[in-house]
């Protein structure tokens, strides 16, 4: 499959994300997922001193074109750190900071690397299949398929990729793996979907499902999310604003449950007599780009953002005044 040009990477929900975000201009924010800075862009251009932005992101091109930018690598406000969801508290503990106004998680593929064959992350171009958002580190989706075995592939593929066929294509992937001919591109696994998938969702290809199942896996993105939102929630001064772009269903869900359980007052039936543990967050929206932004960007379709807010700490009885 001809390498296509790479397309600009159109930032989703971009002035809903930040206007949401942003309630203190003089705060200090989080954008947890730099990407191409789009979302950090325009977080800069509502803040004011003292007011400043920390970023990171797992993958170490995003974090090198943020330092070669000028507008970002002059700004004094702006600083960015080569480190995943999981790090986000070390982070900013490594610069001091033990509390912040908001952080923002946009938990999309960017266009830079769906659009480069060399990241093995679209079926739409031949090239090696790796998936990793950060390449330096962990497994290549190729080299857990040329390991694992029938069981273990078919539950990734069921579990991170809803694919009914999940058993087939597992079957075809160590079929073709003990002819010799493991699977090594995305073409490769693309032919192999292909011949394995007996029906296709209209206007879907159908490896999309088998795709997405192995860059969740390989990046542990499920996981790595969990961590963020318990480690942000931990992070938020009284009044912050947790804002989360989701892309799939697996990401929205897991948003979703946390955003519930920590907007809950939890009682303790065991206790009847004893102090319910109060919520910690309120869900304040839940944002679907409109007609305008999905029809030029069709990226933006799946997007779901949710924007939640730290309650104020509880008063606990006897505490000193």
């Amino acid at each position: 499959m001809p390498a296509m040009a790479p397309s600009e990477h159109i930032t989703v929900l971009l002035h809903e994300a930040v206007e949401a975000l942003v309630t203190t201009p003089e705060g200090l924010y989080v954008d947890a997922t730099f990407g191409r800075g789009g979302h950090s862009r325009a977080i800069l251009a509502r803040l004011a001193a003292p007011g400043c932005l920390v970023a990171i992101d797992r993958d170490p091109q995003a974090v090198q074109s943020a330092r070669e930018a000028p507008d970002l690598a002059d700004d004094p406000r702006f600083s960015i750190e080569h480190a995943s969801f999981s790090s986000l508290p070390a982070v900013l503990a490594g610069r001091g900071i033990e509390k912040v106004h908001g952080v923002l998680l946009d938990l999309g593929v960017s266009s830079p690397q769906i659009d480069d064959p060399a990241r093995g992350f679209s079926f739409r171009f031949d090239g090696p299949l790796d998936m990793r958002m950060d390449p330096t580190r962990g497994e290549s989706a190729a080299e857990f398929l040329a390991r694992a075995d029938e069981r273990h592939i078919a539950e990734v593929i069921r579990d991170y990729g809803e694919e009914r066929f999940a058993l087939q294509v597992a079957k075809a992937v160590v079929a073709r793996r003990e002819s010799g001919r493991p699977v090594r591109t995305t073409g490769e696994l693309s032919d192999v979907v292909a011949g394995a998938v007996r029906t296709r969702e209209a206007g879907q290809n159908p490896a999309t499902r088998t795709f997405q199942a192995l860059r969740i896996f390989v990046n542990a993105e499920l996981e790595e999310l969990e961590q963020a939102l318990s480690a942000s929630l931990e992070l938020l001064v009284p009044g912050g604003r947790l804002v989360v772009i989701s892309f799939h269903s697996l990401e929205d869900r897991i948003v979703k449950t946390f955003i519930a359980r920590e907007s809950k007052t939890e009682f303790d039936r065991r206790a009847p007599f004893a102090e319910p543990k109060p919520h910690r967050l309120a869900a304040l929206a839940r944002i679907k780009p409109g007609y305008a932004e999905t029809r030029g960007n069709p990226r933006a379709r799946s997007a779901v953002m949710r924007v939640a807010e730290r309650t104020a700490e509880p008063f606990v009885a006897g505490a000193a005044r």
